[in-house]
């Protein structure tokens, strides 16, 4: 699938687009992504700032999908854990960026080679207008090399 096509599908999915969560970049070879969200009335707390569930949502499943995206079908690519401290209240547009390098690429590969499961953490960082840190989110991934039939026999 084409990056410019998952990026339409993921702001037409229900759970992000009534969120206010918006997908304003997905590269070509899914090394990076770009998000926002966007305050509306409806993903506000009872005090005016984002609900935590919100900002913890934007950030949900771009790891995986870069991840899985980068790797190909040769992996198997699952969330396995997430934590999420916030830092400040979130205000107005906030944002976060995700970076997949060729060296966590090919940590992943060498690390998965033998049929291995392995567990990857990223951490992301949801930013306001002003540049300062909202929330730090951590995601967990599980990668493995799915076998080859000659592993089965």
């Amino acid at each position: 699938m084409k990056a410019r096509f998952l990026r339409h599908i993921l702001n037409l999915w229900p759970p992000f687009s009534f969120a206010g969560v918006h997908v304003t970049d997905i590269a070509d070879d899914y090394r990076h992504a770009r998000v926002e969200l966007r305050m509306r009335p409806w993903n506000r707390n009872y005090v005016g700032t984002h609900f935590g569930g919100s900002l913890f949502a934007m950030t949900d499943p771009f790891w995986m999908l870069l991840t899985m995206k980068a790797m190909g079908r040769d992996y198997y690519v699952w969330d396995k854990a997430g934590t999420i401290e916030f830092v400040k209240p979130g205000r107005g547009r906030v944002h976060a960026q995700f970076r997949l390098d060729e060296p966590t690429l090919d940590q992943l590969r060498r690390d998965a080679a033998g049929g291995e499961k392995v567990l990857r953490w990223f951490d992301t960082e949801v930013i306001d207008r002003e540049g300062d840190v909202v929330a730090r989110v951590r995601k967990q991934l599980y990668v493995r090399r799915k076998p080859t039939h000659r592993n089965h026999k």
